[in-house]
């Protein structure tokens, strides 16, 4: 609509406003929102633009919208949205339902560098790079974000997160993030995003799912990277996590003769 995000206001999770809904999950938001979004917008412009031709005494056929404003072809006779909205007295609103017919599919390489302590079982993570098609980019800060949190994600669950209960009487032992491991900024690189955009036809925008990118990826980059370290050993399978005690017995076992 050419309006100023600063002058948008954004209501959330209010049900008697929009009643019909599925919720943000599967990398979803912008291909299903955002279309949604985009029709709500056109179904505004279609009402106002009769209302611009009549002030500007034209035909709306002959009426562009270009950045806020409605113009009419070949002359420089315009009128703002915001003015002719405000002229009438009345909101115009507009709404839409929108559904994806199809998945979008991002993909992306994964490059992780890491070096293990053979003495301790140590996993250091020296340096990780991501090269992902999300389709386009529409914010590049927030694609970006969503990646490099997704492969922390990763991180956690490949090298330290686990539940771990009892053996003798099954309590959860890891019930707080006392005794549940996560990442923190001390276990991490700097992860360097870049992204390599191939429009997708499933999405009005062209856009594809980013947010999980990152976590699905750094599993195997990570697992498999550590696992490439270990394979002088004869070290081929570990399961996650691979927690420094875990990397420790196996170096142990494959340094025991036959």
């Amino acid at each position: 609509l050419g309006v100023d995000p600063n002058d948008v206001r954004l209501i959330t999770g209010d049900t008697e406003r929009v009643a019909r809904a599925t919720g943000t999950f599967g990398s979803r938001t912008l291909s299903a929102a955002g279309a949604a979004f985009l029709a709500a917008a056109e179904t505004i412009l279609d009402k106002m633009k009769p209302v611009a031709a009549k002030h500007l005494d034209a035909s709306p056929g002959d009426i562009d919208f270009i950045d806020g404003v409605f113009r009419v072809r070949g002359t420089n006779r315009a009128a703002n949205l915001a003015d002719l909205v405000a002229a009438g007295g009345e909101p115009v609103r507009g709404s839409a339902w929108a559904s994806p017919d199809n998945a979008t599919f991002p993909n992306g390489c994964h490059v992780c560098e890491v070096e293990v302590d053979p003495d301790t079982g140590r996993i250091e993570i020296e340096a990780y790079t991501v090269v992902d098609d999300v389709g386009t980019v529409l914010n590049l800060p927030i694609v970006k974000g969503q990646i490099q949190g997704g492969v922390v994600q990763g991180l956690g669950q490949a090298l330290m997160e686990e539940i771990v209960y009892g053996p003798d009487n099954g309590q959860l032992i890891s019930a707080s993030f006392i005794d549940y491991a996560m990442p923190r900024s001390d276990h991490l690189p700097p992860i360097e995003v870049q992204c390599h955009p191939v429009p997708t036809t499933a999405s009005p925008f062209g856009s594809k799912g980013a947010g999980e990118a990152g976590t699905v990826g750094s599993l195997p980059a990570v697992v498999n990277a550590v696992l490439d370290a270990l394979s002088p050993l004869g070290i081929r399978h570990l399961d996650m996590p691979l927690t420094p005690e875990k990397v420790w017995r196996a170096i142990r076992g494959a340094a025991k003769p036959g």
